[in-house]
């Protein structure tokens, strides 16, 4: 049954059981000895809703009409209170692009509170955009109309495609300008603010305890994860030295699942700093993230990592171990066992490498991956991808629809070649660029193909059903997000609602919206927002 916004219950165990800072103001400072600082939001002018999500909706359990309320529109702008919100912003350091940057902490988000819904779920709510904290440095803690759509879009999207990730309630315009320097580059501009009302069991990260390390804070380390494995992760057990390794190597096992998912649907997180790393290894702060359109390895969408490509698709799996080896020396007073350490990020591989091999087996539509038959299928699969540019969820989505038998297949590639290379052909940018000796590449591995998925004997309406499963056949393209963006500076926001719509059902036919299944335009290859982005996108 429904609720009205009033009756949430919140137990708010972060700042109960933890150590606060004593000062109540925002001044920008050093916070030592504690895990949080009170803070209230910062009223807005003239907050307007931009889009809600009915799904996060029903998580809260409340009713699908209780974002029209004006009440709604004020508590998630920040301009009001509920009974039971008490508003923090948690204390975090990180190393960010490999390079150790101290305190960072919560600077443009402020928490309002731990909501518990009928299920028994706990549920953080965070305001994204809200103003500034203790932690914002000399940046003012609020967020564009830009960053903040896209944040939402993509955070509902990955939620729908099965992505572990962290949710988002609403996005509401705050009626006032804020001056942003999109690209670092001297050329700052006023752009229309928004905050978005973020949502998740925890937003606790890596840089939460590597801060607490580097300080020599170590009986608030014991603290802060002792805290964390009775609230998030009660199965393992009462908190001791034996669990504080098992619960490290469920982080390396989440970590690895996440990551995973990531490279299925062809996902950049854009900036895997340890700040960014979830403890719960759900996918959190959206920022310069982009989805491959041509497969390419070494793509990043964020400028900031434009020279050095740390956060590229291609390692991403690299650097979440990299970030786990971070977290294992900031949890390492804990247990001062280095051996059980190595033997934990040991298994981050091994999670990775299996969950890797029959994700890939279950794209190309296989019961199993066969290591023997199956690895140099990939490798010589993901060379032709990269040889000609060519879009991976476009390729994966029709190489569904193969001919169901390999003799069938090699009569076509000699009656009708480019009907058989439909799966490449339709997904090539350039197919001005292919050459014969491609073509004749890409028909020895469709060949090579067929004959290995025929081995499993999987009727042809259950194959086609179980590749559709996992390759997507809608993505948040960065285009559409930007189309949407256009539209919402102008005061419209039907089309961050009709992407919106879309992402629900990513799997799905959808042929009323058969437009959005394509390629990217060749207008948005550099534009920006469609192709780079930088950290403060």
């Amino acid at each position: 049954m429904p609720i009205p916004l009033t009756d949430l219950t919140f137990d708010n165990t972060f700042v109960r059981e933890l150590p606060g800072d004593p000062q109540t103001d925002t001044g920008r400072r050093q916070v030592r000895g504690a895990c949080y600082s009170p803070v209230q939001p910062t009223p807005v002018a003239a907050p307007r809703l931009v889009a809600c999500s009915r799904e996060v909706l029903e998580l809260l359990d409340l009713a699908p009409d209780s974002c029209a309320l004006p009440l709604f529109t004020d508590v998630f702008s920040g301009n009001r209170l509920l009974p039971g919100m008490q508003p923090f912003a948690m204390c975090y350091g990180g190393h960010q692009f490999g390079n150790w940057a101290g305190q960072l902490g919560d600077g443009r988000a402020i928490n309002l509170g731990e909501v518990l819904n009928s299920q028994g779920q706990r549920l953080l709510l965070q305001l994204k955009g809200a103003g500034p904290t203790p932690y914002s440095r000399s940046a003012d803690g609020l967020a564009v109309l830009r960053s903040s759509i896209r944040e939402f879009l993509c955070s509902e999207a990955m939620y729908h495609l099965g992505v572990p990730t962290s949710r988002a309630l609403s996005i509401i315009s705050s009626g006032e300008l804020v001056e942003r320097d999109m690209f670092y580059d001297g050329h700052p501009k006023d752009e229309p603010g928004a905050v978005v009302c973020r949502v998740a069991p925890s937003f606790l990260r890596f840089g939460n305890y590597e801060i607490l390390t580097a300080r020599g804070e170590t009986a608030l380390l014991k603290t802060l994860v002792d805290y964390t494995i009775r609230t998030d992760f009660p199965h393992l057990g009462e908190p001791s030295p034996p669990v504080y390794l098992e619960w490290f190597r469920e982080v390396c096992r989440r970590t690895a699942t996440m990551i995973v998912h990531w490279m299925r649907v062809g996902f950049v997180h854009g900036v895997m700093n340890t700040d960014n790393m979830s403890i719960l290894g759900l996918t959190i702060d959206y920022g310069p993230y982009g989805w491959l359109e041509g497969y390419d390895p070494d793509w990043t969408p964020n400028t900031t990592d434009s020279q050095g490509h740390r956060y590229c698709f291609g390692n991403q799996p690299h650097i979440g171990q990299w970030n786990l080896l971070q977290l294992a020396n900031a949890i390492y007073p804990l247990i001062g066992d280095s051996k059980s350490f190595e033997e934990a990020l040991a298994l981050y591989n091994d999670v990775f490498l299996s969950g890797w091999n029959q994700m890939m087996a279950e794209k190309l539509g296989l019961s199993r991956f066969v290591a023997g038959s199956d690895e140099p299928l990939l490798n010589e699969m993901l060379d032709l991808l990269q040889l000609v540019e060519t879009d991976m969820t476009i390729f994966f989505r029709q190489l569904a629809q193969l001919p169901a038998t390999a003799s069938h297949l090699e009569r076509e590639l000699t009656a009708n070649p480019d009907q058989t290379l439909r799966p490449f052909a339709e997904a090539w940018y350039q197919p001005q660029s292919v050459t014969p000796e491609y073509r004749l590449r890409v028909s020895k591995w469709l060949t090579a193909y067929l004959h290995r998925r025929l081995q499993d004997k999987l009727p042809d309406n259950e194959r086609i059903a179980r590749m559709n499963r996992v390759n997507p056949k809608y993505v948040l393209r960065n285009y559409l997000a930007q189309l949407a963006i256009d539209r919402a500076e102008n005061g419209d926001f039907s089309m961050v609602q009709e992407i919106l719509d879309l992402l629900r059902r990513p799997y799905d036919e959808q042929p009323e919206r058969e437009q959005f299944f394509s390629k990217r335009p060749e207008w948005a290859r550099n534009r920006p927002g469609c192709s780079m982005l930088s950290c403060s996108s």
